[in-house]
């Protein structure tokens, strides 16, 4: 039975704890329903854009958004079906991270399809690699570490499978569990393409499993994708130890930067919930509120410039007139999000 070795160190235990603390707040926070579901379109984007541009896709983050939204860009087909194929992705681990089924073999070989189909021939997808492949650092081109042989995966996949869905596992942190898997497919690489892809997507749909989904709000990609000599180095940092059993590999300086980098954007993600939450006590005295996409807009443009002027909204709303603008402005002062200083066309409207 496989068993992974690591060390629970200080480090880990620190961003275990920044990692919770931040979930806390962002379950908790009073957020307009309209804005929940923005984040999780952003991080939907953010997932697509920096989980295939690791891998070399050139798509810039604005370039992958016009394509999830349905829009024609001039980019190579690959990067565009590549970004396609990891939307289907995101919403397989949405779906899937509901259900109380474990997580097996299909699951996996699921989620590959969906990651690479129409990229590689039919034959390889959703399948084991039937060949022998090393893994070549991303800057020096040379050869950093070579995958089990073929006949080997079948094996050391359900071992990690096994492990995931057995009782012991239980007793490992869904943080740690996911960074485990991470690190294993990456190491095993079962497939001849999307291993990377496929180990980040495990990881996320662990944590939703888990009861860490944090509403859907965040991608684990972007941290990597900001230094990926870093992420590669974390992960060649079990691979490059010399022993002559897999399961002796020591996972302890890997976890640390995984749950660094959960904690990160954990964290990102708390103080924009904060923020965009524009008031703690709404909760108890409102609760829920509804806003439509322009009353959005002038709350964000007052939450992070202090206030709004009509030479001001003109500009961020600059197809709606002036009467529909103070029509909106009218109605986030009956809701009591809204106050006007001054009066006529000198004045300006800010949150309370």
């Amino acid at each position: 039975m496989f068993t992974p070795k690591f060390t629970i160190t200080n480090n880990i235990l620190v961003n275990v704890g920044k990692i919770e603390a931040a979930r806390e707040v962002i379950e908790n926070s009073p957020l307009v329903p309209a804005w929940e579901e923005r984040f999780r379109e952003d991080a939907v984007v953010r997932a697509a854009h920096y989980g295939t541009h690791i891998e070399g896709n050139d798509l810039t983050l604005t370039e992958a958004k016009e394509v999830l939204e349905g829009k024609d860009i001039v980019a190579r087909d690959r990067d565009v079906q590549e970004v396609l194929n990891y939307r289907q992705v995101v919403d397989l681990i949405n779906k899937e991270g509901k259900s109380k089924e474990q997580i097996d073999k299909e699951t996996l070989f699921e989620i590959h399809r969906l990651t690479i189909q129409k990229l590689v021939p039919e034959d390889q997808v959703g399948r084991y690699r039937r060949v022998k492949v090393v893994v070549r650092g991303v800057e020096t081109g040379l050869v950093t570490f070579t995958p089990p042989d073929p006949s080997q995966i079948t094996e050391q996949i359900d071992d990690l499978l096994g492990w995931l869905n057995s009782q012991n596992a239980q007793n490992v942190s869904p943080i740690l569990k996911g960074g485990i898997a991470l690190y294993e497919i990456v190491r095993i690489h079962p497939f001849t393409d999307g291993n990377g892809r496929v180990a980040r997507a495990l990881a996320t749909l662990i944590l939703f499993k888990d009861g860490y989904d944090v509403k859907r709000f965040f991608s684990l990609e972007e941290y990597y994708d900001t230094d990926v000599g870093k992420y590669y180095k974390a992960l060649q940092s079990a691979s490059d130890q010399l022993v002559a059993d897999e399961a002796e590999r020591d996972l302890t300086e890997w976890l640390a930067y995984f749950t660094e980098g959960l904690a990160i954007e954990i964290n990102r993600i708390k103080e924009k919930v904060k923020k965009l939450s524009i008031d703690l006590r709404l909760k108890g005295k409102q609760g829920q509120i509804a806003l439509n996409s322009r009353q959005i807009k002038l709350i964000e443009y007052m939450d992070q410039y202090g206030q709004i002027s009509n030479k001001e909204w003109r500009e961020l709303l600059p197809m709606v007139s002036d009467d529909t603008i103070l029509r909106e402005l009218k109605v986030l002062m009956q809701k009591k999000l809204v106050k006007k200083r001054g009066s006529t066309k000198g004045a300006v409207y800010l949150l309370r």
